[in-house]
């Protein structure tokens, strides 16, 4: 496992998929609304969030985001790129 402490940084999490959970949920409603996108019912959950939209919908908005999350934690955990974040390197420290 890498431990990239993606999930202990909840903060950083969140505010990076917050951000776009609305935009995105506004976009689907109008798109929606407008008849240039729908759902297909025997596709989705009977599970409907005001506005119409199904819970998958709105889920898939949260896990693309923690995934592109999670990914870029891995390969800069395993590359060894600075976040920006980290304490400064005192001398003498292994990393």
């Amino acid at each position: 496992m890498l431990h990239v402490g993606v999930y202990r940084r909840w903060r950083r999490l969140l505010l990076t998929v917050l951000p776009v959970l609305p935009l995105f949920v506004l976009w689907d409603l109008y798109a929606v609304a407008r008849g240039h996108w729908t759902f297909d019912p025997a596709q989705v959950l009977a599970v409907r969030l005001p506005g119409g939209l199904p819970l998958e919908e709105v889920a898939f908005f949260v896990v693309v985001p923690l995934a592109a999350v999670l990914t870029l934690e891995a390969v800069r955990t395993v590359r060894g790129w600075p976040v920006g974040d980290e304490p400064p390197e005192q001398p003498g420290d292994p990393r």
